[in-house]
C-alpha cells in the first residue's frame, strides 16, 4: 500500500517539514497574545500559564481529528468538506464554512482595535474605534491589490512576531536575576474566585490565541510525504506555541501584578517597560503592531477568498464572486467582509469579540471531532495519519465543556451572526431558483 494519496496533484509538492512547521507556527503564534494577555489577568489573576496550558491541552486534542482528516483526505481544505462527506447535508456544511467566516471577521475586529490600542499610543495618540476603522479600510486596500503571501514572507513575520515574545522572556528573567519581580505571583488566583473555575474560564480567552492550525489543511498537495509531515509538524508547531505563550504567562505574572495587566491594552509593553531592561518602547511597539497587523491582514485575505468561495459555489448570493477585471481579486466579497469587521469594531470588546470567535470555531471543532469518528467507516486506498479513538471524543467533551462556559452575551452575538448567515444561504438558493426558472422559460 502506499505510503500517500494515490491520486495525483496539479501543485507542486515542494514543502517540507521545516518550512510546514513554520507556516502553521506563524498561524498559531500570532497576535493574539500581544493583545489578550490583559484581559486574561483579569480572569485568573496572576496563574496566566494555568489556562495557556489547558487550552494548549485541548487544542490538541482537535489537532489530533485534523491530522487524521487532513491526511486521510488530502484534498479537501477544511472542515467544511469533512461535514459534508460525513454528514451529507449542505446546510450544515455551509454553517461549518460559515462559522469560519464569521470567525474570521470577527477576529480582524478584534485585532484592529488591539492595532489601534496601547501599541499604537507609544507613537501617536489617536481614538481607537475611528483608528480601527482606518487601518481596516487599509487593509481592504491592499487586500484588493491582490497580496500574495509566500511562505518566506510568513517566514520573515513568524521571525518578528516570536523575537517581541522572546524579548518578553529575556528582560523578564534579567529582572528576575537583578532581584526585581514577584515570582509567587504566578500561585495568585483572582481574589473570590475558586482556581479551577477561574482556569477554565481563562482557557476560553486563552483558547483564542491556539486558533489558527486549521487553516494549513489548505496546504496539503503541496506537502511532501504529507502523511508522515503534516501530522510531525502540526503537533511540533501547537508544542512550541504553548510552550512560548506559557512562558510568556510566567514572566507577564512576574513582572506586573493582575489588575496593572489588566489596565492595559497593550500589556506585553507594559510588562517591557516594568523589566528596566533598556529596550525602546517604541521597538517593541512596532514589533506588537507589525505582529497584528499580519494577522489581521492575513485574517481578512481569508475571510475574503472564503466569501468569495461560498458565493461561486452557490452557498452564498452571487454579487460576493464578483472580481476586479484587472487585479483579479474578489472586490465584492473584500468589501462586505471590512464593512461588517468595522460594524464589529463599535462593540469595542475584545475579551467579547475573542469569545465570540472561540465559540463559533468551536462548532466548526465539535463537526470535525465528530467527522473523524463518522469517517471511520470510510476506506480509503493510501496510508495516513489515524489518530486513537479517545482523542476525537475527548475532543467533543472538550468542545462541549468550552461552550457549556460561553456567557449568555456571547451566545447572543454568535447566533445573531449564524442567523445572518442561514438568511444569506436562502437567499442565494432563491436567487439560483429564480435564475434557473428564468433560464428555462427563455428556452
Amino acid at each position: 500500500m502506499s505510503t500517500e494519496t494515490s491520486e495525483p496533484s496539479t501543485l507542486r509538492r515542494g514543502i517540507g517539514g521545516p518550512l510546514l512547521f513554520a507556516f502553521i507556527l506563524g498561524d498559531v503564534l500570532g497576535a493574539g497574545i500581544y493583545a489578550l494577555m490583559g484581559v486574561l489577568s483579569e480572569r485568573v489573576g496572576g496563574m496566566l500559564w494555568a489556562p495557556l496550558l489547558a487550552a494548549l491541552l485541548l487544542a490538541l486534542l482537535t489537532a489530533g481529528s485534523y491530522a487524521e482528516l487532513v491526511t486521510k483526505y488530502p484534498r479537501a481544505g477544511g472542515a467544511a468538506v469533512f461535514a459534508e462527506r460525513a454528514f451529507k447535508n449542505r446546510l450544515v456544511s455551509f454553517l461549518i464554512g460559515f462559522s469560519m467566516l464569521a470567525a474570521g471577521v470577527t477576529s480582524a475586529a478584534g485585532l484592529s482595535i488591539a492595532f489601534a490600542g496601547e501599541y499604537l499610543s507609544t507613537f501617536v495618540d489617536l481614538p481607537v474605534i475611528p483608528v480601527a476603522i482606518v487601518f481596516l479600510a487599509v487593509v481592504a486596500a491592499l487586500n484588493a491589490r491582490g497580496i500574495r503571501e509566500s511562505l518566506g514572507a510568513n517566514v520573515v513575520m513568524t521571525v518578528i512576531e516570536v523575537s517581541g515574545l522572546v524579548i518578553v522572556i529575556v528582560v523578564v528573567g534579567v529582572l528576575l536575576g537583578g532581584g526585581g519581580g514577584d515570582v509567587a505571583r504566578v500561585a495568585q488566583p483572582p481574589e473570590g474566585t475558586g482556581v479551577a473555575t477561574a482556569v477554565l474560564a481563562g482557557a476560553i480567552i486563552a483558547y483564542y490565541s491556539f486558533v489558527g492550525f486549521e487553516t494549513s489543511a489548505n496546504m496539503i498537495e503541496e506537502v511532501k510525504e504529507p502523511s508522515k509531515m503534516y501530522p510531525r509538524a502540526l503537533f511540533a508547531a501547537l508544542g512550541t506555541a504553548g510552550l512560548v505563550y506559557v512562558l510568556v504567562g510566567l514572566a507577564s505574572s512576574i513582572a506586573l501584578p493582575p489588575e496593572e495587566l489588566a489596565a492595559s491594552s497593550g500589556p506585553l509593553l507594559a510588562v517591557v517597560e516594568a523589566s528596566g531592561v533598556g529596550v525602546p518602547s517604541w521597538l517593541f511597539s512596532l514589533i506588537a503592531l507589525i505582529a497584528v497587523a499580519n494577522g489581521a491582514l492575513l485574517t481578512m485575505i481569508m475571510a475574503s477568498r472564503l466569501t468569495y468561495g461560498m458565493a461561486e459555489q452557490g452557498l452564498l448570493p452571487r454579487v460576493l464572486s464578483r472580481v476586479l477585471p484587472n487585479r483579479r481579486t474578489p472586490w465584492v466579497a473584500i468589501l462586505a467582509t471590512t464593512v461588517v469587521a468595522m460594524l464589529l469594531t463599535l462593540v469595542g470588546d475584545l475579551s467579547l469579540l475573542a469569545e465570540t470567535v472561540v465559540l463559533l470555531l468551536l462548532f466548526v471543532f465539535l463537526s470535525a471531532n465528530v467527522s473523524v469518528l463518522v469517517l471511520r467507516r470510510d476506506r480509503v486506498e493510501h496510508a495516513h495519519f489515524r489518530v486513537w479513538s479517545f482523542v476525537p471524543v475527548l475532543g467533543i467533551a472538550s468542545c462541549l465543556l468550552l461552550l457549556s462556559q460561553q456567557s449568555l452575551t456571547v451566545w447572543i452575538f454568535g447566533a445573531v451572526l449564524l442567523a445572518i448567515g442561514v438568511g444569506l444561504y436562502f437567499l442565494a438558493r432563491w436567487g439560483r431558483a429564480r435564475g434557473e426558472r428564468t433560464a428555462s422559460a427563455q428556452r
